[in-house]
């Protein structure tokens, strides 16, 4: 079968879309991008027990976002199982508990897990410049979401272009 999920993990601002839009072009296949933060963007705002950020770049995830989430990567892999390829750009906050989640919803696929590193100087810079995340987030999370968390490929975008990395990516699909 081949692969058939690529999954991106790493801290916020570390560079997972802009691997993940390189993928899409470089990759032979038409394959999907879907993201934490579409998830995070198409939930409505008042969901109590939700998802917060906290002024410091902290986030905190409640019980009804876990649920929401659950049926979100439920989604996702019913996708692959009919037909699509599909990157996953996440940040797994939980680390390998993170990991385990979504190992238990493509259970059956054929998964690459990369992890996406990058200095959190050079991803708390890169935030900054973005302007769309709290102040902290990415430094917070650049090595707290590859905590115990196993891959076939590690990239490192604060070394690397992010197409540099997607062709590294990319060599590594079956």
């Amino acid at each position: 079968m081949g692969t058939q999920v690529i999954v991106l993990n790493g801290g916020s601002s570390s560079g997972k879309s802009g691997i993940a839009r390189c993928l899409q072009a470089v990759l032979p296949d038409p394959w999907l991008t879907l993201g934490v933060d579409t998830l995070i963007s198409a939930m409505p705002a008042a969901v109590d027990e939700g998802i917060g950020f906290a002024p410091d770049g902290g986030v905190s995830v409640g019980s009804a976002f876990q649920r929401i989430e659950d049926a979100w990567m439920a989604g996702v892999a019913a996708m692959v199982r009919a037909g699509a390829r599909i990157v996953i750009d996440d940040a797994f906050l939980g680390g390998a508990a993170s990991q385990r989640r979504w190992r238990e919803a493509l259970d059956g696929l054929e998964v690459l897990w990369i992890g996406v590193r990058c200095d959190g100087v050079i991803a708390a810079g890169r935030e900054l410049a973005r302007g769309d995340r709290v102040v902290g987030m990415a430094e917070a999370q650049a090595e707290l979401v590859h905590r115990s968390v196993a891959y076939d490929l590690e990239v490192d975008t604060g070394s690397s272009e992010a197409l540099v990395c997607a062709r590294e990516i990319a060599a590594r699909v079956r």
